[in-house]
C-alpha cells in the first residue's frame, strides 16, 4: 500500500475539525485512504450502494442522526447528506466527527456551497506522485524558493522519463503489466467518467458528444483556454462549451491555470491554460503510445508540461508552504509554464522542456517574470530531460525534471 502524502494533511484536521472532506478523481484511492484511516468506533458508509443511496438521498436528516463518529465514501451521489451534517455539527461540535470523500467538487454545487463554511476542511487527493510511487519524501519546492536545486538522485531520462510520463497516477492502471492494458483501463474509466459521475453533479444535454469534446481538449492540453473552439467541436455555444470544461474540473479530469499578472506589465495574457490532471488518461485520450511518444518530441513536450503541473500540485499537498499556482504569457509570447506565489508574495517560476539540452533563450519567460517581480522573485528553473544541474545567472538555472521527486 502506498503512503499518500494527504494522510499526514487529514490526519491533523481531524483532530481539530468536526468534518473533514477529501475530494479527488475516482479510484485515485481515497477509499484506500479513508478505510486505512478509520478506526473502530467510525462507521463506514459508501454511496455507491445503491440501497444505502436510496436511503440517504430519501431523508437526510434521518440518514445521519445517531451517526456519532462516520465515514461516508462519494458524499457527491447525495450532497443534501450535507445540509443534515451542518445541523448535527451545529449541535455537536466535537472534532472529527465526520470524514467524508467525494469524486467530485460538491463544494461548487450552490445549494451545498456554503453550507459548512467554517466546519469543514477539504483535502485534495490526486493520483499518485511519482514520489508516493518510490516511497521518498519530496523537497522540490522548498529547495525551488530557496534557490538550492541539487542533482537528482537516480535521475531518469530519455525512454524512461517518457515511460513514467504515460505511466500515470492512478493504482490500478500501474498495477496492470502492460501499456496495451493500462490503455484499456483508461479507457474505461474515462467512459465511466463522462457517462455516470457526471450525472451525479448536472445535466447534460450532449452527454453522447462528451468523448469527442473530451478528445479535443486532450489536443489542447498545455495550451491557453478556447471556449468557442471547444463548443463548436460539439455544435453548442461559447457559454455551453465553457459550463462543460467547468464541469470536467469538477470531476478532476482536467484544470485550468489561472494567469498571473501584475501591473507593472500591460502586456500580458489573460487566458487560462488547460492541463489534464493525470498524463495517462491524457494519453489515452490522444492515443499516444509510447512509440508514438517517442518519436515525437512535440506531442511529449505538451504531455510532459502536463505531467509535471500535475506532479507540481500534487508535492504542494504533502509541502507546509502555501502556494498558488498559476502561468505567465505576455504578448511578446514570453512565457512561463507554472508560476508559483508563496502566501507571502514571494514568486517561484518553472519552464518545462522535453529535450535533452538548455539554451540562453529557454530562460526569456522566466527573466521577464523575475524583471516584473523584482525582489519579490525567488528563483526560476526550466526542468529538462537530463541529468545535471546547471546555473543560467541570477536565480536561475536549469535543472533535471527528476528533482521533482528525489
Amino acid at each position: 500500500m502506498f503512503e499518500r502524502f494527504v494522510e499526514r494533511r487529514a490526519e491533523e484536521a481531524l483532530l481539530d475539525t468536526p468534518v473533514v472532506l477529501i475530494v479527488g478523481p475516482r479510484r485515485a484511492g481515497k477509499t484506500t485512504l479513508v478505510r486505512k484511516m478509520g478506526e473502530a468506533d467510525r462507521t463506514y458508509i459508501t454511496l455507491d450502494d445503491q440501497t444505502v443511496l436510496e436511503a440517504a438521498q430519501a431523508d437526510p436528516a434521518g440518514f445521519i442522526r445517531g451517526l456519532n463518529r462516520a465515514i461516508i465514501d462519494e458524499i457527491q451521489r447525495a450532497p443534501d447528506l450535507l445540509l443534515a451534517i451542518k445541523k448535527t455539527v451545529d449541535e455537536d461540535y466535537r472534532p472529527g466527527r465526520f470524514l467524508l470523500t467525494g469524486s467530485a467538487n460538491v463544494l461548487t454545487l450552490p445549494r451545498v456551497a456554503d453550507s459548512l463554511a467554517g466546519r469543514m476542511e477539504t483535502l485534495r487527493m490526486l493520483p499518485l506522485a511519482k514520489a508516493e510511487i518510490d516511497g521518498s519524501t519530496p523537497t522540490f519546492l522548498e529547495r525551488l524558493f530557496e534557490g538550492k536545486l541539487q542533482q537528482a538522485r537516480n535521475a531518469i531520462v530519455g525512454d524512461e522519463l517518457i515511460h513514467s510520463t504515460l505511466l500515470g497516477g492512478f493504482p490500478e492502471a500501474i498495477a496492470r503489466d502492460s501499456e496495451r492494458r493500462r490503455q484499456d483501463w483508461a479507457r474505461s474509466y474515462l467512459t465511466s467518467v463522462l457517462t455516470r459521475d457526471l450525472r451525479d453533479i448536472a445535466e447534460i444535454e450532449k452527454l453522447t458528444e462528451l468523448p469527442k469534446f473530451v478528445r479535443l481538449l486532450a489536443e489542447h492540453s498545455s495550451q491557453l483556454v478556447n471556449y468557442s473552439q471547444f463548443g463548436a467541436s460539439i455544435n453548442v455555444s461559447h457559454k455551453t462549451g465553457q459550463r462543460y470544461v467547468g464541469l470536467l474540473e469538477q470531476v478532476f479530469l482536467i484544470a485550468t491555470l489561472q494567469p498571473w499578472f501584475t501591473n507593472v506589465l500591460k502586456r500580458i495574457v489573460k487566458t487560462p491554460k488547460l492541463h489534464f490532471l493525470d498524463p495517462g488518461l491524457l494519453a489515452s485520450a490522444r492515443g499516444l503510445t509510447f512509440d508514438r511518444v517517442k518519436t515525437d518530441r512535440g506531442a511529449f513536450g505538451a504531455l510532459l508540461e502536463s505531467f509535471v503541473f500535475s506532479e507540481v500540485l500534487k508535492l504542494m499537498t504533502a509541502s507546509d508552504l502555501r502556494l498558488a499556482p498559476y502561468h505567465f504569457r505576455d504578448r511578446d509570447m514570453r512565457e512561463v509554464d507554472i508560476v508559483l506565489e508563496r502566501d507571502d508574495g514571494m514568486i517561484a517560476g518553472i519552464e518545462v522542456k522535453a529535450s535533452a539540452t538548455v539554451k540562453a533563450g529557454d530562460f526569456s519567460g522566466l527573466r521577464a517574470l523575475a524583471d516584473a517581480c523584482g525582489d519579490r522573485f525567488a528563483f526560476g528553473a526550466v526542468l529538462y530531460d537530463s541529468t545535471d544541474v546547471v546555473p543560467f545567472g541570477d536565480r536561475l538555472a536549469a535543472a533535471p525534471i527528476s528533482t521533482l521527486w528525489s
